[in-house]
């Protein structure tokens, strides 16, 4: 997709963030994966400049957006998103030996993968203590130590097959068709050309705490013809009260529409982040109706000035 050719992300190897990253890269077999710890570990490694970009989670469709990446991404760096991919997400439960899950006290993985096989648990498990890991392969490599971090991990099956574990359970997801976004983020720079089919996504901190003020600023998306896909928001850290909003919409910047919106927006809230605009993962084209077109504000410009030189 790109010139770049060192890529860091939530590891180890064999995380479904690995997996979101080999859809980006398309087989590219020169470029280097460097998995990391943590999500803002994978994050400051681009800051550092160690690598051109790295693929981190930002929203599943059942626990909703990964906090921890939206704060980093929205305030913590300066880092743009320039492309996005979906990945379905099922679980095994995997152990070291063949086990019954009878015999099981003990479960490891991520707490966004716990989240999402919680009633599972509850039905089969129930007395079992969930131990949190840093990943989902994390958790199944847990196991392969002198002194195993649990009794069992909820994985992928592909890191179960890959670590050789016994698959006591398979599908335990407590919701067929799950899915999780994950992004591409890199310094600033170019912006992805428009495709037809493009997110762009901002912060917008919350100018004050009163009664109309998250009106306005949505007012300006609205009459624009601008769609929200995803709203969130998060405390700033300053101080209760104080939020700052995380929003993907439909379009881009290089869009009349798009580039209108957010400047009516900072004209609000002049510390209005642009966080990038690129290509959508599942391809879904905007439907742009022709009064907000490109055509449409490029009239009214004329109009305007035909009107100031009298």
């Amino acid at each position: 997709m790109s010139a770049t050719s060192r890529y860091s992300f939530l590891g180890p190897a064999g995380t479904f963030t690995e997996a979101a990253l080999l859809q980006i890269l398309d087989g590219d077999e020169t470029a280097e994966r460097v998995p990391t710890t943590s999500v803002p570990s994978a994050l400051a490694l681009v800051d550092d400049g160690e690598v051109d970009a790295a693929m981190v989670p930002i929203e599943n469709s059942v626990e909703g957006g990964v906090t921890a990446t939206l704060d980093a991404v929205s305030v913590a760096h300066q880092l743009h998103i320039v492309a996005e991919a979906l990945v379905p997400i099922t679980f095994v439960v995997a152990t070291r030996e063949p086990m019954p899950l009878s015999r099981i006290a003990t479960i490891t993985t991520h707490s966004h993968a716990w989240a999402q096989v919680r009633r599972w648990a509850d039905a089969t498990v129930p007395e079992a203590e969930f131990i949190p890991a840093a990943s989902t392969a994390a958790g199944a490599r847990g196991l392969l130590g002198e002194e195993p971090a649990a009794d069992a991990a909820i994985c992928s099956p592909l890191v179960a097959e890959q670590l050789g574990l016994h698959v006591a359970a398979a599908g335990v997801e407590d919701v067929e068709g799950a899915v999780t976004r994950f992004v591409l983020v890199r310094r600033p720079g170019p912006v992805p050309e428009p495709t037809g089919a493009d997110k762009t996504t901002i912060m917008i901190p919350l100018p004050e705490d009163r009664a109309g003020a998250l009106l306005e600023l949505l007012e300006h998306f609205a009459t624009r013809g601008v769609n929200l896909c995803r709203i969130e928001s998060r405390p700033t850290g300053n101080g209760l009260g104080e939020y700052f909003f995380s929003i993907d919409l439909e379009g881009h910047i290089r869009e009349e529409r798009v580039a209108d919106a957010l400047a009516g927006v900072h004209r609000i809230s002049p510390k209005i982040r642009f966080l990038g605009s690129y290509p959508r993962a599942d391809g879904k084209p905007q439907q742009v109706t022709a009064d907000v077109g490109d055509a449409a504000f490029s009239a009214a410009r004329t109009w305007i000035d035909a009107l100031r030189r009298g």
